[in-house]
């Protein structure tokens, strides 16, 4: 059958581009292999003339990839079922971006982007290590590339084609029957970006994350390049700079994911333990590990054998990460997890084929890897830094195996879980963690290589102690941490990790003005553990001052499906249009609003007043419709930011049904000063103007006519309400405008002038006409002290890349 109005040329040409992207990169691992055996250095130089060619190819034809799904969203080409099922007409060009990471085909295509960037950087600044790093490099863009072939193989289909038709997809729809099925209105659209995805950070968080994942490989590739060629130790300083920029672009990548979780998600945070972050963390903690590992094998020839055992699993983490999150394993278990893809035995595959290779050359070379085999001195700097890479990677094991209960169950056929409250089944750990490592931070510095004096070790480390057991103190006694939910106990572990952290802050900063002598330029290290401490200093206190500002008074309970997971009594139920007091704040809603009609957003406009009048302000949190055919709304919070603190707001409930609501109006005829009975109390006409003139209406003489009542609501229990229902004539048009009484259920309504000076006055009761809204409100004190330490501890990264690779990003010896 011949389909009218497809497009079918850039599906062509992108699957041209995959093929050409395998073939070369095929080509170019062999090549890079080839180079690196080879004894003959005119056959090296030959082989990898051949090898940076084909990795040029293949950049290209990943570049060409990406430029063809971009056109093909861009142009709304929903014939393909990548722009159908990931985009729509609605979305910005800024969102057409993030929907093709939304993709697993795209998230892997931005991978073998990085890769190629990597790549390239490294053929043009290296030497020695440039055939075997390539080599493995060119080798995971290999594998990469059938992630998105879509290629079947005696019946095996290999990788998923982003260039796929709907209709190959969905080859049993009736409607792909039709030659013309583009013209039908299923066809019109597509599924669009998920809701929670339409959010700014999503289109700069999953790029800088994915450069971070594709990092780790440069690492890796340099620990398996040395047990290759059995220079085991020659590698390291080569590989420091690297193994800095993988450290400081995962972290970054995964910070600019908490902040997006703190301004799209619910939870009311920015970490709940979900198992897609924590699979982006502990490779990230082992690489950090490893980074300071590697530190002390180069300054002190130690921790040779520990640094690689770091570097290669903070890279096969990676590959174990996307697989946990690619699978459909953590579907259950994860808020932000794909759904499975039929993907999970290439996506087993390609972890094996990379661990099994060096796992099984580490053990071949473990005895040969250059080894002290005098122990550390303790007062030595090399075995503390050790001890804290060690803490670090059992931090680590113990987040992976929790996270991976779901494979551990289905191998096992057990049925282990964390337990249901999830976030304090890590932070019952994590804290002693944070205690020890704070610690860590705070004193290694004050230690030298190979030995320290001790007078010396105690007299730098005086008033650092003083200070930051003060500061602490003062913190402890008058900041008003009383975190009691889980005991004393673990209330005595915050304050304890509290000092730790200022201790950190303080240790470092002093370490930069004494021990360096405020050389800026020599205090990376100094700097990022400064951030670090911040950021310790930023989640004790904002997890532990945490309040809930929205305890509801109002009488008025929600019953909340038991999934949400909401509690009732600290979602402040708010009538519309009525004050009502919250602790501190005097809370209204005023209105709700589909401003954005295209993304199917509605907004609702909070009003907080404080009550000692220092403060009135608007927020705007917003629920967006469901994507991908699902029913249902999400909720976005809105914030309003302060230098100390952050009040945190979102609508877990509303009801706009009195929008609809078709309830009949009764009339009365009455004159002034008459009285009107109604079910809670009575009304009395006050007055009736004619063409008022005020600050909302400005009515013409000679052009309108116009009558507003003024109504006096009295209730049973005496409370007064006003109402202004209006009528007027303009272009010998009648217009009625009603006026509500919504804290009394009454919408009140001028008909028609009488005889006798009496107007007719309609009445309406509805228990449905009441719009309202479930409000949750957080205070969040002193969170932009995570924010500023997670920006200074990039900062240390960065001064210590610029340091170590200072007038050459190498690869050299």
């Amino acid at each position: 059958m011949d389909y009218i109005g497809e497009h079918l040329l850039p599906g062509k040409l992108g699957h041209f581009f995959v093929i050409l992207s395998f073939a070369a990169s095929f080509v170019a691992m062999i090549a890079y292999f080839k180079a690196t055996r080879t004894k003959d250095a005119t056959e090296e130089k030959s082989w990898k003339r051949l090898g940076r060619f084909a990795f040029f190819i293949d950049a290209v034809s990943v570049f060409g990839v990406f430029a063809t799904i971009y056109y093909i969203v861009r142009a709304h080409l929903f014939e393909y079922n990548f722009a159908w099922e990931h985009s729509s007409k609605a979305l910005s060009p800024k969102y057409l971006l993030a929907c093709i990471w939304e993709a697993q085909e795209g998230s892997f295509l931005l991978w073998m982007m990085w890769h190629c960037v990597l790549g390239i950087i490294i053929i043009f600044r290296s030497k020695k290590w440039t055939a075997p790093v390539m080599t493995v490099i060119s080798f995971a863009q290999f594998c990469l590339s059938t992630m998105i072939m879509g290629a079947y193989v005696f019946g095996l289909r290999i990788g998923n084609s982003p260039f796929l038709l709907v209709r190959e997809k969905f080859s049993d729809g009736p409607i792909f029957q039709r030659a013309d099925y583009l013209k039908i209105p299923q066809m019109q659209d597509g599924q669009s970006l998920n809701q929670l995805l339409q959010n700014y950070w999503m289109v700069i968080h999953p790029p800088i994350l994915f450069l971070g994942f594709a990092s780790t490989i440069v690492p890796f590739a340099f620990a398996v390049s040395g047990l290759m060629k059995k220079d085991f130790g020659g590698w390291a300083k080569s590989a420091l700079p690297w193994t800095l920029f993988s450290a400081c672009v995962l972290g970054t990548g995964i910070m600019m994911g908490a902040a997006w979780a703190y301004e799209s998600l619910t939870f009311g945070g920015y970490w709940a333990w979900d198992p897609v972050e924590n699979a982006s963390l502990v490779p990230w903690l082992v690489m950090v590990a490893g980074l300071h590992t590697l530190v002390v094998y180069n300054s002190t020839g130690h921790s040779l054998r520990s640094t690689y055992l770091f570097l290669i699993l903070a890279f096969i983490l990676i590959l174990y990460s996307t697989y946990l999150t690619r699978s459909g394993r953590l579907g259950d278990t994860s808020v932000h997890a794909f759904v499975a893809s039929g993907m999970e035995i290439q996506l087993i595959i390609f972890i094996l084929v990379f661990l099994f290779p060096s796992i099984f050359l580490y053990i071949r070379e473990y005895k040969k890897i250059p080894h002290i085999k005098k122990e550390e001195n303790t007062y030595s700097r090399e075995f503390w830094m050790f001890i804290g890479a060690l803490v670090i990677f059992l931090s680590s094991v113990f987040v992976m195996i929790a996270t991976s209960l779901p494979v551990i169950n289905q191998i096992a056929g057990t049925k282990w879980t964390i337990g249901e409250d999830v976030e304090f089944a890590y932070n019952r750990i994590e804290i002693f963690i944070a205690i020890i490592l704070g610690a860590l931070t705070a004193v290694t510095q004050y230690l030298k290589y190979k030995d320290t004096s001790k007078e010396y070790f105690f007299k730098k480390l005086l008033w650092p102690t003083v200070i930051a057991l003060v500061v602490a103190i003062l913190f402890s006694v008058f900041g008003g941490i009383h975190y009691d939910k889980y005991g004393t106990g673990f209330l005595a572990a915050i304050h304890l990790g509290l000092f730790c952290a200022i201790y950190a802050v303080v240790a470092n900063a002093g370490y930069i003005w004494s021990g360096l002598n405020g050389k800026f330029k020599m205090a990376g290290a100094s700097i990022a553990h400064v951030g670090f401490g911040l950021m310790l200093v930023g989640i004790l206190l904002s997890s532990a001052k945490k309040e809930v500002l929205s305890y509801n008074t109002t009488g008025i309970n929600i019953n909340f499906d038991p999934a949400s997971k909401q509690n009732p009594l600290e979602n402040i139920t708010l009538l519309k249009n009525v004050e009502t007091d919250m602790g501190k704040y005097w809370a209204t809603y005023l209105s709700s609003d589909s401003m954005d009609e295209k993304s199917k957003m509605t907004y609702f406009k909070i009003r907080f007043r404080k009550k000692d009048g220092t403060e009135d302000f608007v927020l705007y949190p917003n629920w967006i419709k469901n994507t991908k055919g699902q029913e249902g709304i999400s909720a976005n919070p809105d914030k309003r930011h302060y230098w100390d603190r952050d009040i945190f707001s979102y609508i877990s409930a509303a009801d706009n049904s009195a929008e609809g609501d078709t309830a009949g109006f009764k009339s009365y005829p009455v004159a002034i000063r008459d009285t009107i009975f109604y079910s809670k109390g009575y009304m009395v006409l006050d007055s009736v103007a004619v063409n008022p003139d005020n600050d909302k209406y400005h009515f013409k003489k000679d052009v309108d006519t116009a009558l507003m009542a003024a109504i006096t609501v009295v209730s049973r229990d005496t409370i007064r309400y006003h109402a202004r229902p209006l009528l007027y004539v303009r272009n010998n048009e009648v217009h009625y405008m009603p006026d509500t009484v919504f804290a009394q259920n009454l919408a009140l309504m001028l008909g028609k002038v009488s005889d006798h000076n009496k107007i007719e006055l309609k009445v309406k009761e509805s228990s449905n006409l009441v719009p309202f809204v479930a409000l949750k409100v957080y205070e969040f004190p002193q969170i932009n002290v995570l924010w500023i330490g997670t920006i200074i501890m990039i900062i240390g990264f960065v001064v210590s890349i610029v340091r170590r690779a200072k007038g050459r990003l190498t690869l050299n010896a």
